[in-house]
């Protein structure tokens, strides 16, 4: 059904200036990004479609724009709206751990490499780099390309630590199979990255693997040794 067939209080842009943006399905509000549909397909229905297609909010928030325009019915207008809705969402994962403990707040960690690195269709490595209360520094892409860690080593994670000046560290890392469950490889480098911190006096606090818009916090799991 196209939208000018819906009643007033049912077409995604009148109900959300009505009710708010939370009253609408993932469909209506991705509608309305979209704004147009294609000859033949009313944009509900481009909508929907889209999200089966790439696996739902997940599998959108890894689209680029390259991928975005490929979109049948995109042209650079819809196109350059979405793309700018999804980086405002990666940088909101980011600015919602700047002055927050980020070591009790795994989930947001989560978000953040799940946003700005869902899309990879490869393992990507890095580390955030915190102040003595925790608190976000930067977030560093340090290794990608590799199914294994065996490349990373720690004079990369602990050369950006020293250089922003950070008491700690949290490790990320992606796992574009979708399954967040931790490596024996992945521990082992854990282990490796904690017995070195301890020697530089950088605290290890955690190891966050994100895959398949889950993920697995070692500390959570308690496979992070104690300091």
């Amino acid at each position: 059904m196209r939208v000018a067939e819906l009643r007033p209080d049912e077409r995604p842009r009148e109900k959300l200036l009505a009710h708010g943006p939370a009253a609408l399905t993932e469909v209506e509000l991705l509608a309305v990004l979209l704004r147009t549909g294609r000859h033949g397909e009313p944009v509900l229905e481009l909508a929907r479609r889209w999200l089966d297609d790439v696996g739902g909010l997940v599998g959108l928030a890894r689209l680029d724009i390259a991928e975005i325009l490929r979109r049948r019915g995109v042209g650079p207008a819809k196109g350059t709206v979405l793309a700018a809705a999804l980086e405002l969402g990666r940088r909101l994962a980011q600015a919602q751990l700047a002055g927050q403990p980020v070591v009790d707040r795994p989930e947001l960690v989560a978000q953040l490499v799940e946003r700005s690195f869902g899309a990879e269709r490869v393992e990507v490595f890095g580390c955030l780099t915190l102040d003595a209360r925790h608190r976000l520094r930067r977030c560093h892409e340090l290794h990608r390309g590799g199914r294994t860690h065996a490349d990373v080593e720690p004079s990369e994670v602990f050369h950006r630590a020293i250089v922003d000046n950070a008491n700690a560290v949290v490790l990320w890392h992606t796992h574009p199979s979708g399954d967040p469950t931790p490596s024996d490889d992945d521990l082992a480098l854990t282990r490796q990255l904690v017995e070195a911190g301890r020697l530089l006096n950088v605290a290890v606090l955690d190891h966050v693997i994100v895959g398949g818009g889950s993920f697995v916090s070692l500390r959570q799991r308690g496979q992070i040794p104690s300091r």
